[in-house]
């Protein structure tokens, strides 16, 4: 968790295989332990870190597969995860999406 600025946009290039500089997009690194979390984004004039530490607990990691480096979450489940709330209990209704082109 000594990585700042720079050497966290490097890992998103060259190990996510993502551009870091894409405005919204945030970039999630926690610590072995899961009680420390990074998010890093680029605010369009420049880059923010929010840093964590847990006193107790941790932080769940969300589901993905073991052969990828990266996953894509929605807002709503980082605030989850971040707040200490387990997703796999969490039952969403249904609502509306919108197609979005490819």
């Amino acid at each position: 968790m000594r990585k700042s600025f720079d050497s966290l946009a490097g890992i998103v290039r060259r190990e996510m295989q993502m551009e870091p500089l894409k405005p919204g997009d945030i970039f999630i690194f926690l610590n072995r332990q899961r009680n420390q979390v990074k998010l890093l984004t680029w605010d369009g004039d420049g880059w923010a870190i929010y840093y964590k530490r847990l006193e107790r607990g941790t932080y769940e990691l969300p589901e993905f597969t073991t052969e990828s480096t990266s996953c894509q979450m929605r807002t709503d489940e980082l605030q989850l995860i971040l707040g200490g709330i387990s997703l796999k209990n969490i039952k969403r209704r249904i609502r509306y999406q919108a197609l979005t082109e490819a």
